[in-house]
């Protein structure tokens, strides 16, 4: 996997990676689960089954500022029976919020997604209070709201 750091007009404080789990050290996976679990368990006080076996076939998307990880999300391929790549798992930690961030990330997400699987389509499973934020980025509702580890979501596609 190519890793070579992006860098944002506006964001050159952070380095951004695409990565596979197999092209992480050790305490860079260990760091990023350690942070999806203090943003997806912890801060939203949800107990659930964070790593559930998707990211070994997922692309990693880090946002690291100073080698800590402040960002991520990650894509995953169509799976059999599945015509869309899905992005899932789009943090942000809390002092890099509302700086553009999941706007970049979610761009090259797409970008990614249809440069890695070009006759996919690409889709999501929303926090419902971010509808308006996906649909910022062009995705759409593509199904009725349900509720993920009694959170509500709705799926959304572009």
């Amino acid at each position: 996997m190519e890793n070579v750091p992006e860098k944002f007009a506006g964001h050159e404080a952070v380095e951004w990676h695409w990565l596979g789990m197999a092209d992480m050290q050790p305490e860079l996976l260990y760091d990023l689960l350690a942070f999806r679990e203090s943003v997806f368990v912890v801060e939203q006080a949800c107990v659930y089954q964070e790593l559930d076996g998707r990211d070994k076939t997922a692309l990693h998307y880090l946002g690291l500022s100073d080698a800590r990880v402040i960002a991520c999300l990650r894509l995953l391929p169509p799976t059999p029976g599945e015509t869309r790549a899905r992005i899932g798992r789009v943090a942000v930690a809390a002092d890099w919020r509302k700086l553009g961030l999941a706007a970049k990330m979610v761009g090259q997400a797409v970008k990614k997604a249809r440069s890695e699987y070009p006759e996919a389509g690409v889709f999501l499973d929303a926090q419902c209070y971010l509808q308006a934020f996906y649909e910022s980025q062009g995705f759409r509702v593509c199904g009725k709201e349900f509720l993920e580890d009694g959170i509500p979501h709705i799926p959304m596609e572009l």
